[in-house]
């Protein structure tokens, strides 16, 4: 009998925790669409009680996403469980997600409770939750190094009181394969309860073993991974969503397990979740990396030529990737240019297909020719905007190796002109000047980076910042084959995202990770 595996994905909660990484709900409720495009099981929007964003965000995809089930984390008191029963109250398939610390030295150095008292409290969290919704998940954090005796306890206790799913996290990256995999059978053979629950795992990379953890414990009985998008998370991240589905499925010989999981919509989902959090992803990177199936080496590229299984275990085909059939240009019609976001797997509103052509055809004078990834790139360029409390008009800039750089801009903050000038080191940081001028916000600049989206002289060259404000990071991204104006874009986009959430609050200080 083939057992049915469930993908818990945690991009939105734990893969937030990215250092750098800040979400808004905008971008939160893209990312949640996609990924139940992507047909995961289990999407864990957020924790409710770290921040009103948080809660937000949750909410809003708990009412506007439908298919998977929608889970929010609280820690093991009733305080954070109400509360996410607040945000999930209008979910199609709610979920609330307990845990509280199960090691020794967690429960003696962070939560300073006994082991009796830790019990105590995952019972009647359980008991809290399950007076909200019948699907409830329990977790054991730092379970890979708990006591196996106290933890058999802790899991029978919180079934009897209603849990419907039990996670193991290796919390700190600790575990090997075999470890873990005997630690699974030996939880299975102890809790007699564990045959009435899903049996979750929840596997961090700190020695670059998650992926490898993860399927240990599928092969030993677990029917549900959770895991992000590029294996985003704290520290060194989490189990990749995109690796452990293609092992499942690839090797299915070996793991005889059922998904249902799209594998065409994860190049797809990779990209959103790579563009909207701004962390690049490798180009080595297994299954998703721009390397991932390119052939350098004379032998391999003759082989895959005369047999694509030489050297290919997989097809690009299989996670979305596609090859350009029709070469787009300036004289090229709306017509086509909606073909070919359908080609890709867009599914746009009207609004969003107007602002995407616009956008295209400003490029295409400047651009000959443009390729899948321009158009992936001022698609999501377009189409996540918050509302645009601040647009850049204008900008002139003069520099050179014997001169001062100045910069010119002129901005419009909600309806007004303004227009500002200033000097920099540079005719990027005389333009990130100005328009702090211009929109009279102080902030100090985290990070820059830039790439270049495709090929050629002409290649659009994507710059993604990150700007810090009253504690707060804001990202800001943007595209033009001009680098002083995608530059400008770029921190035009996060100071919009300073003055949209200028009424939010900072995430509380919970020092707890599951």
């Amino acid at each position: 009998m083939v057992m049915k595996v469930e993908i818990f994905d945690t991009t939105l909660r734990d893969g937030e925790q990215t250092p750098g990484v800040a979400l808004n709900v905008y971008e939160k409720l893209e990312i949640a669409r996609q990924l139940a495009k992507l047909k995961v099981d289990v999407i864990e929007a957020g924790f409710p009680i770290a921040s009103n964003g948080d809660f937000n965000a949750v909410k809003t995809i708990a009412e506007n996403v439908k298919g998977p089930v929608i889970a929010g984390l609280a820690r093991a008191n009733f305080k954070d469980i109400d509360k996410a029963a607040e945000a999930l109250k209008n979910a199609e398939s709610p979920r609330i997600h307990t845990f509280i610390a199960s090691s020794p030295i967690h429960m003696q150095y962070k939560l300073k409770m006994s082991p009796e008292q830790v019990l105590e409290a995952a019972v009647e969290a359980v008991k809290r939750a399950k007076s909200y919704f019948e699907d409830v998940e329990f977790s054991a954090e730092d379970a890979t190094r708990s006591d196996v005796e106290f933890l058999c306890k802790l899991f029978s206790q919180t079934i009897r009181a209603g849990a419907t799913v039990i996670n193991i996290p290796d919390t700190v990256g600790y575990t090997t394969p075999e470890e873990f995999a005997n630690l699974i059978r030996t939880l299975r053979e102890r809790v007699p309860e564990m045959d009435r629950v899903k049996i979750s795992v929840h596997c961090h990379n700190d020695l670059g073993m998650a992926v490898a953890n993860s399927l240990a414990a599928v092969v030993n009985g677990a029917t549900q991974v959770e895991c992000t998008i590029n294996g985003l998370g704290e520290r060194a991240g989490n189990a990749a969503l995109e690796e452990l589905v293609m092992a499942l499925v690839t090797r299915k010989d070996i793991y005889k397990v059922d998904l249902n999981i799209d594998t065409k919509q994860i190049y797809r989902t990779s990209k959103v979740v790579s563009t909207l959090t701004g962390i690049y992803v490798q180009p080595n990177k297994a299954i998703v990396g721009a390397n991932a199936f390119a052939h350098a080496s004379g032998i391999h590229q003759h082989g895959v030529l005369s047999e694509k299984s030489t050297y290919e275990i997989m097809t690009p085909e299989s996670i979305g990737l596609t090859s350009n059939r029709i070469v787009l240009g300036k004289l090229s019609g709306r017509h086509a240019f909606v073909q070919r976001l359908k080609e890709l797997g867009y599914e746009l509103s009207e609004d969003e297909i107007n602002r995407a052509f616009e956008r295209f055809k400003d490029l295409a004078d400047k651009k000959k020719e443009i390729t899948d990834s321009d158009i992936e790139a001022i698609v999501e360029e377009q189409v996540t905007k918050i509302p645009q409390l601040i647009e850049l008009e204008y900008f002139q800039t003069s520099s050179g190796n014997q001169a001062i750089a100045t910069s010119t801009v002129r901005v419009k903050i909600q309806g007004n002109t303004v227009e500002e000038a200033a000097t920099g080191n540079g005719p990027v940081d005389a333009t990130y000047k100005a328009l702090e001028r211009a929109c009279n916000i102080n902030c100090r600049l985290v990070d820059y980076s830039i790439k270049s989206v495709s090929a050629g002289k002409d290649a659009i060259g994507e710059v993604v910042v990150r700007i810090e404000k009253d504690g707060r990071i804001f990202t800001g991204r943007g595209l033009s084959t001009d680098i002083i104006e995608a530059s400008a874009r770029a921190y035009t986009d996060a100071l919009n995202k300073t003055l949209y959430n200028s009424n939010g609050n900072k995430p509380a200080e919970t020092n707890e990770e599951e």
